[in-house]
């Protein structure tokens, strides 16, 4: 409590300034929680605690108090002696009493270097005794929170960029009715020539490695199943060596596909897939009849009695024996093999001379092996022109109008990403545009629909907490990275200690404003040393600080210190 007697009255001060009556109210007890003011969420929050003491209020007087933050009236108070007749809040004559006023007003720049003031009259009965001189009981304002830095964070939208992948290489052997070799001449067809390349390719090409020849043998649906099953089998087996002596010829001589533990081999049977799927694209059978195929397959279980039922078809039966089961007698050739695309430094240059080339995948990713914000930009423009409907390419040429402080661009390519696919990276980037401008009610609207979008969204909502005052809720949305803002966020949360342990560990451990903030933390700790250290630090960095320390209210009470005096004159 401070006892500033009648001079320091909070809310009720007269001390003397009373033009007349100046014996209507006694020297009084005044408590102001905090002093000084503190600037949180926007606002601040006014507590005045005042007592008076026996016989400290005429009983037939009452006073009417209009508080005053800088140049901002607060809501005005009536305090009434027991037998006046005004409304207002009653103190007894013979036993005083407290009086606990409460107001909160929103911020103005005017109150950050002002004081508390009350000002108003005093009566008795219904005329006016005098007035009451303006008179300071508290100072403000502490605005710490404004300190907060509104750097924030926009995503890129990331690339899908695989160096390496898994591809497969297909081709065919068909066979003979009920027969298992190799005929000569389907190893001249194309997809077998071309699989005889690309395996003499392989061999030569430093970014393609075989890892598997997969072989699968299969049936046509008429004859006895396990005859079927045993030939589809030795279908897979004669292909398998007539690949493996393709490969060891001298045109292909690939060794890889020389090894026999490199293939897999296996009999599927009859292929009732395969038939259902050419039954349904065959043009010369008519749908009733399709239908009358299918119904069999599916109702008899018999394969001999199916089979039959399928030849008493007649005509049909013909076209499937002509067009349908000869594509059912093959073996399927997959070869499995990973392909290694383009170095950085191949990328780099295509993107340069011919990018059209590259897919979207390929162009983001080159964007991420440069810090040159102009190429990247460039790089970024160059896939939204070949992809137009990706969002990520309008995304990540607004992250980079950002960087670049254009706003108003970057707000534009945003909106255009979230247009062409609402995204919660998008979103996120929108709200960082709203809160770097101070909008910060559109800020929050927005990155409520940006979660999950990464780190940069908790980043974000965590400089919003420190704007709302919920200190408590910063520390928790700024995770362990160490930065500024968590610091700030911590000396708010009245943890000094931690505050500058962050600090240190952060990219402001020796910037102008983490000397600063640390000297703040000094002063929570009265510990001049840190003030004075920190800030002669601060202000060797950044002139402008010097003024901000004089007018700080953190400061307040080292005014008239000569260490603190002579370093912010």
């Amino acid at each position: 409590m401070k006892n500033k007697g009648i001079k320091g009255l909070a809310l009720m001060a007269i001390a003397g300034v009373m033009t007349t009556g100046c014996d209507l109210i006694k020297e009084l007890d005044y408590t102001v929680t905090p002093d000084p003011l503190e600037m949180h969420g926007d606002s601040v929050r006014v507590k005045v605690s005042v007592k008076f003491p026996e016989k400290g209020i005429n009983k037939k007087a009452y006073a009417e108090i209009t508080p005053m933050l800088g140049e901002t009236s607060l809501k005005p108070i009536t305090v009434v002696g027991e037998k006046a007749t005004a409304n207002g809040t009653v103190v007894q004559y013979k036993s005083g009493g407290t009086v606990v006023y409460e107001d909160v007003v929103a911020y103005n720049s005017d109150m950050k270097v002002s004081s508390l003031d009350v000002t108003g009259k005093v009566f008795k009965g219904d005329k006016e005794k005098g007035d009451i001189e303006k008179t300071k009981i508290a100072d403000a304002t502490i605005v710490t929170p404004l300190l907060v830095n509104k750097d924030f964070r926009v995503i890129y939208a990331a690339d899908k960029f695989v160096r390496v992948t898994e591809q497969n290489y297909k081709a065919a052997i068909n066979f003979l009715k009920g027969r298992s070799e190799v005929r000569s001449g389907e190893l001249k067809d194309q997809d077998i020539l071309d699989l005889g390349a690309w395996l003499a390719e392989e061999q030569m090409n430093p970014k393609l490695k075989l890892k598997s020849i997969n072989l699968t043998g299969f049936a046509s649906i008429e004859g006895e199943v396990a005859k079927n099953s045993n030939l589809s089998t030795d279908r897979a087996t004669a292909a398998k060596a007539a690949i493996m002596k393709m490969a060891a010829g001298k045109k292909v001589a690939n060794e890889t596909a020389q090894t026999d533990a490199g293939y897999s081999v296996a009999g599927s049977g009859e292929d009732f897939d395969g038939f259902k799927a050419a039954l349904e694209t065959a043009t010369d059978i008519s749908d009733s009849d399709k239908q009358l195929v299918l119904r069999i397959l599916e109702t008899i279980k018999d394969p001999s009695q199916r089979e039959q039922e399928i030849r008493n078809l007649g005509k049909t039966f013909t076209t499937l024996d002509k067009n349908v089961f000869p594509k059912q007698r093959r073996t399927e050739i997959s070869v499995v093999y990973d392909k290694t695309g383009f170095s950085d430094e191949e990328l780099k240059a295509l993107s340069k001379s011919n990018i059209d080339t590259l897919t979207v995948e390929e162009i983001l990713f080159t964007a991420t092996l440069t810090d040159d914000l102009n190429e990247k930009l460039r790089l970024y423009k160059e896939s939204a022109r070949l992809f137009p409907n990706d969002y990520r390419t309008h995304n990540n040429i607004g992250a980079v109008l950002y960087m670049q402080n254009k706003m108003a661009e970057a707000k534009t390519a945003f909106e255009k990403a979230n247009n062409t696919e609402e995204n919660a990276i998008s979103l996120n980037n929108l709200a960082a545009i709203a809160g770097a401008s101070g909008d910060r009610s559109k800020a929050k609207a927005l990155i409520a629909g940006a979660t999950g979008a990464g780190k940069e969204v908790d980043y974000n909502k965590g400089i919003l907490a420190i704007q709302d005052g919920a200190y408590d809720t910063a520390v928790s949305n700024f995770g362990s990275e160490s930065t500024y803002n968590k610091a700030l966020a911590q000396l708010l949360n009245e943890n000094e200690a931690a505050a500058v342990s962050t600090v240190n560990a952060s990219a402001d451990n020796e910037t102008a404003r983490g000397y600063y903030l640390k000297a703040i933390a000094g002063a929570r700790k009265d510990n001049l040393g840190d003030i004075i250290d920190n800030l002669k630090k601060a202000f060797a960095q950044d002139g402008s600080y010097k003024k901000m320390a004089s007018e700080d209210r953190e400061f307040m009470k080292y005014l008239d210190n000569a260490s603190f005096a002579a370093i912010v004159k």
